[in-house]
């Protein structure tokens, strides 16, 4: 498989829903396969809060391919010796795209806390634009889960003709309570960590000690993307080998699961980064402004795909149900499909458990 990661530059303004507006910015992103002549192949893949355009693939000394492998690739269902697939790191995230440490044009200093607040809009549009550069006028196919669902959903309603098949996987059209005071946990405990120092901590510091609020948070989030079942037939009540029973900090091995995953996180993501994009997925709402939900949904020309997953306790079925019964409450269900996945590993499975969608998938896109 071809695999090209290259960054493009805009010097033209990008102006946000919020009022505000990006001098310039660049995105980092990352392509698969062979773009044909006419530029008729596109699929474009969209990701999640912490995930990156590394969509699949490993570069020469990484130790775990990209984060959708097991679904990219050659003779994988999205098949890049037939697709030229497309993944950018949305704006505002840690992997090369502009985002809070980018130097501000105006003042020739990192933005820290003084970055803007970007949408979901935002983000596809800017993605929209690095089409435009790249002479990309449709797409075969936009496909993302969670984050990269909302996006999917974005697409479909705000740049209806760019393609005819969206596929959102694990999303929700608005994001709902229970999600924002998940993120609310490490917004809260970052912000209170000493070491994040108002957003002016040092960036090597972290990278060699982490951030403690930061790891606190990521456990909360770790607990959303994984479900009770998982967590019972993985560890169940085992306890550490290596820990007394009676040790006031004994750790059982889920404890110690989280400590191991959420420590290292704070070293490869950055915490303002991970505040931004907060802020970003609890806004998102496809019936914002002063639309309803019904009115932004009767805006769709495409085929939208919706797949839940059981024991989603992120963005649980239901949401996804909603936007399957508002698309069949506007007479459109020959636009929509939905399928339950019987799902065992949360919010995360449709990142794990690609097996279980992976022929419904290649239906699709072979018109079945």
């Amino acid at each position: 498989m071809k695999i090209e990661t290259k960054t493009q530059e805009f010097n033209q303004p990008l102006h946000l829903e919020s009022g505000r507006i990006l001098e310039k910015y660049q995105i980092r992103y990352e392509t698969y396969g062979e773009l044909n002549e006419d530029k008729s192949n596109v699929i474009v893949i969209c990701h999640a809060l912490a995930g990156s355009h590394h969509a699949a693939g490993r570069y020469g000394d990484e130790a775990k391919p990209g984060w959708w492998d097991k679904f990219i690739g050659d003779g994988k269902v999205i098949d890049t010796q037939k697709y030229f697939v497309i993944c950018s790191n949305n704006l505002g995230s840690t992997f090369g795209s502009t985002n809070a440490l980018s130097i501000d044009p105006s003042t020739k200093k990192e933005y820290r806390l003084k970055f803007p607040i970007l949408t979901i809009s935002d983000i596809v549009k800017a993605q929209m634009n690095l089409y435009e550069k790249l002479g990309i006028k449709k797409a075969v196919a936009v496909i993302g889960g969670s984050m990269g669902g909302m996006q999917a959903l974005c697409y479909s309603i705000e740049y209806p003709e760019f393609t005819d098949t969206v596929i959102a996987l694990a999303t929700t059209a608005y994001t709902r309570p229970w999600a924002i005071a998940i993120n609310k946990i490490a917004i809260e405990a970052i912000r209170h960590d000493p070491a994040f120092k108002n957003g002016l901590y040092e960036k090597e510091d972290l990278e060699a000690r982490g951030l403690p609020g930061l790891a606190i948070g990521r456990m909360a989030g770790l607990i959303a993307y994984l479900s009770p079942t998982l967590f019972n037939n993985k560890f169940g009540r085992e306890y550490s080998r290596t820990d007394g029973l009676y040790e006031l900090f004994g750790s059982f091995e889920v404890e110690r699961y989280l400590e191991y995953n959420a420590y290292s996180f704070p070293k490869i993501f950055d915490p303002l980064s991970y505040l931004y994009i907060c802020k970003t997925m609890n806004i998102f709402d496809a019936g914002r402004n002063k639309d309803k939900l019904e009115d932004s949904f009767d805006k769709l020309k495409c085929n939208l795909h919706l797949i839940a997953f059981k024991d989603d306790m992120l963005f649980f079925p239901e949401e996804m149900e909603e936007i399957r019964d508002i698309m069949i409450k506007l007479g459109r269900e020959e636009q929509v499909t939905y399928k339950l996945i019987d799902s065992k590993s949360g919010h995360d499975s449709f990142l794990v458990e690609v097996d279980k969608f992976e022929q419904h998938v290649k239906n699709i896109l072979e018109g079945k």
